[in-house]
């Protein structure tokens, strides 16, 4: 028996990294997963692995920026599985920029992917949640924890995660529903590996970035999110979780 055996989880971000490593975990611990990403490619190599591996999944192109594309996502794992356990709300962007660079379509687009797309797409699944007593993982970040140079548009849409998450825990606290975040810090991902960078950063500004252990890899995430997912923290509840190597301890 697998601790999500009769459950459906639906995943954003599906086709890589965090996304991708969570897909397959729970799909490996029995879950039936329905991943989405815009990232159709991606969505094909993930489904690929879970069926490899033995485990069940459907897959959807969604864009977070498109409300109607959050409803199609969760009524398309209804659709599949006739239900909603999890929901992961994994995908997001981020790149760095001066405060005097940031342009306002990157804003959006940031904002859009990183925090609208991550609400729109929980309003749409919350009624199947409370149906079932599921619960919401959220990926947050270090960044919506501390202050970090050259991030001010990442920082804040990730300190929004976790208000969100903080408020959403709060409404939410009478219903069988669940609601938390991890907020990991350096993650080895395929986002981080093409992380866009400013020229001629100061370096020491830049120490604020640096966890004293090394980074964490998404199996490592996805072991964390299935645990917490998992019927075995019924307790854990509003919960900002920090897998960052102590970057945020002082």
């Amino acid at each position: 028996m697998g601790r999500f055996d009769g459950k459906a989880a639906l995943i954003t971000g599906a086709a890589s990294g965090m996304g991708q490593a969570v897909a397959v975990r729970l799909a490996a611990e029995g879950a039936e997963v329905f991943g989405v990403d815009v990232n159709d490619a991606g969505l094909a190599e993930t489904a690929s692995a879970v069926a490899e591996s033995g485990g069940r999944i459907e897959t959807q192109h969604c864009d977070l920026r498109s409300v109607a594309d959050c409803r199609d996502a969760a009524a398309g794992c209804v659709d599949a599985f006739g239900r909603i356990d999890v929901l992961g709300n994994i995908a997001g962007l981020s790149w760095q920029d001066r405060v005097e660079d940031v342009t306002e379509e990157g804003w959006d687009l940031m904002f859009d992917v990183n925090v609208k797309g991550l609400f729109f797409l929980t309003q749409a699944a919350l009624p199947h949640l409370l149906a079932s007593g599921g619960n919401i993982v959220n990926i947050a970040s270090n960044a919506g924890l501390q202050g970090l140079a050259y991030t001010s548009h990442y920082c804040a849409t990730k300190g929004a995660v976790v208000q969100l998450t903080k408020a959403l825990a709060m409404e939410l606290a009478k219903t069988p529903v669940r609601v938390n975040a991890i907020a990991p810090g350096g993650v080895d991902t395929p986002m981080t590996r093409n992380y866009r960078q400013v020229d001629e950063p100061d370096r020491h500004l830049l120490r604020r970035m640096i966890a004293f252990k090394p980074m964490s890899r998404p199996e490592h995430i996805a072991a964390l999110f299935a645990l917490v997912a998992s019927d075995e923290c019924p307790g854990v509840h509003g919960a900002i979780i920090s897998v960052d190597g102590g970057l945020t301890t002082g």
